[in-house]
Formats: C-alpha cells, structure tokens, sequence
C-alpha cells in the first residue's frame, strides 16, 4: 500500500508503467468532473470508476482484496479512512475470478489511514482494504490498473 499526495504520483511510475498513464489521463482529463461511471483508458488494461458511495463506520466496512489489479483510489469531495491488512493474514474465502475480487466479512483491519481530497491510495494485490470508512456521500475515483508481469 502506499498513501501520498497527487502531485507525487508519478514517482511510483517504475512499479508499473501504467501509474503513468493514470498521471496522463489526470492531466488531460477534467476527471474530477465526469459523471459517475465506468471510463476505459485502455481497454483491458486500465479503467477509472467514478463513484459516489455512502461511508461507513470501521465495524461496517469490508475487507477486500484483487489478484489481477491494482487500485489507485482517490477522495474526492471528503476524507475517506481506509482499512488496510496484508493478504496472507486474511481466511481463506471465495474468489470471484470474473470480477477480480474477494469480499472478507467481519475481519477487522490491522491499521487505518485517512486520506483528504488530493491524497491516494495504491492498493496492490497483496493488501487487503476496507474502503469507504467516512461519513456521508464519498465521490470518488478508482483506477484501476493491470498488474504487469
């Protein structure tokens, strides 16, 4: 996982090369205005989701976790607290392979992080996040990203 300001994004270019073209995309793109929806960026590889969605206390926000993406998640409007727990500390639950997910109910995070709007987040597939954590309606961006071999 790795927390910090917009303006640094692309220094975590070299973990994958597609983190440049989410800055690209930032840059070119009035994103913080787009209408909730699915926007492909590259078709298979990268995608931005533009969300509102309501928060949640810590007891009722779930973990999860990808195996093919990683996300780069972005307040928008308001703070949001994510949860965060390595993979290899949660049970072993169903993974849902077309949707590149799995959902851990009532496993409490080990730490939490609060971001402001013009922070991110890069959750790779080895964290496991409970998103959401905040109060009233979040607006949102989550990128993601192909993990490149």
């Amino acid at each position: 996982m790795i927390i910090d300001n917009l303006e640094n994004l692309m220094q975590y270019a070299p973990l994958n090369p597609l983190i440049e073209e989410v800055w690209k995309f930032m840059q070119t793109h009035d994103w913080k205005n787009m209408a909730n929806g699915h926007y492909e960026i590259i078709p298979n590889r990268l995608f931005v989701n533009i969300e509102d969605d309501q928060g949640k206390q810590k007891d009722e926000a779930v973990v999860e976790y990808h195996r093919k993406m990683i996300d780069i998640q972005v307040p928008m409007n308001f703070y949001e607290t994510y949860g965060y727990i390595p993979v290899g500390d949660l049970p072993n639950v169903p993974f849902d392979i077309e949707k590149d997910i799995a959902k851990v109910p009532n496993v409490r995070p080990r730490c939490y992080v609060k971001l402001l709007p013009g922070e991110f987040a890069i959750f790779f597939p080895q964290d496991g996040h409970a998103p959401c954590i905040s109060e009233g309606s979040l607006h949102k961006a989550v990128f993601k990203l192909l993990v490149i071999d």
